[in-house]
């Protein structure tokens, strides 16, 4: 099956899950007080799932793999600040592991799927060969369009 969108790919699923979870955990009445960390939080988590979908949606996987790198950098980000937000007591240990877990699984994800492109042959949508029609059909196409009988009009000719 060939995804169309980027909302049918696995990765982009579960970075949208990721994203929600950590909406969900800056909500907390402690973590919310630092207005600056939730905001950088989020944002980071956010911009994984929005570069899987911008690398995905421009067609060539060269830039599809740019921007997985940067969605990659962006969830080592979110680990970063997840320490913060247990070194500052904002979060248990019990939910930074298993924030930590997810963050990790979605990199291992994102460098599966780096790998995974780095193999292809093929360069992506925007590179894929255009079928040129035949002059007669772009004639025969641009005739019906405008309501010309091609046949009809060669047997009138003929008279």
């Amino acid at each position: 099956m060939m995804v169309r969108y980027f909302e049918e790919l696995d990765i982009w699923k579960e970075a949208r899950l990721f994203t929600k979870k950590i909406y969900e955990i800056t909500k907390n009445s402690s973590f919310s007080k630092d207005y600056g960390l939730v905001d950088q939080i989020r944002r980071a988590s956010v911009s994984v799932m929005s570069n899987i979908a911008e690398g995905f949606e421009r067609g060539s996987n060269q830039e599809f793999l740019q921007f997985l790198y940067i969605a990659k950098g962006s969830c080592g980000e979110v680990r970063t600040q997840l320490y913060v937000a247990l070194d500052q007591g904002y979060i248990d240990k019990k939910d930074f592991d298993e924030l930590l877990s997810s963050a990790k699984k979605l990199s291992i994800m994102i460098s599966n799927l780096i790998s995974h492109i780095k193999g292809s042959r093929f360069k992506g949508e925007k590179f894929k060969p255009v079928k040129h029609k035949s002059m007669k059909e772009e004639i025969e196409e641009i005739a019906k369009n405008l309501g010309i009988d091609i046949a009809r009009k060669a047997q009138d000719d003929s008279k």
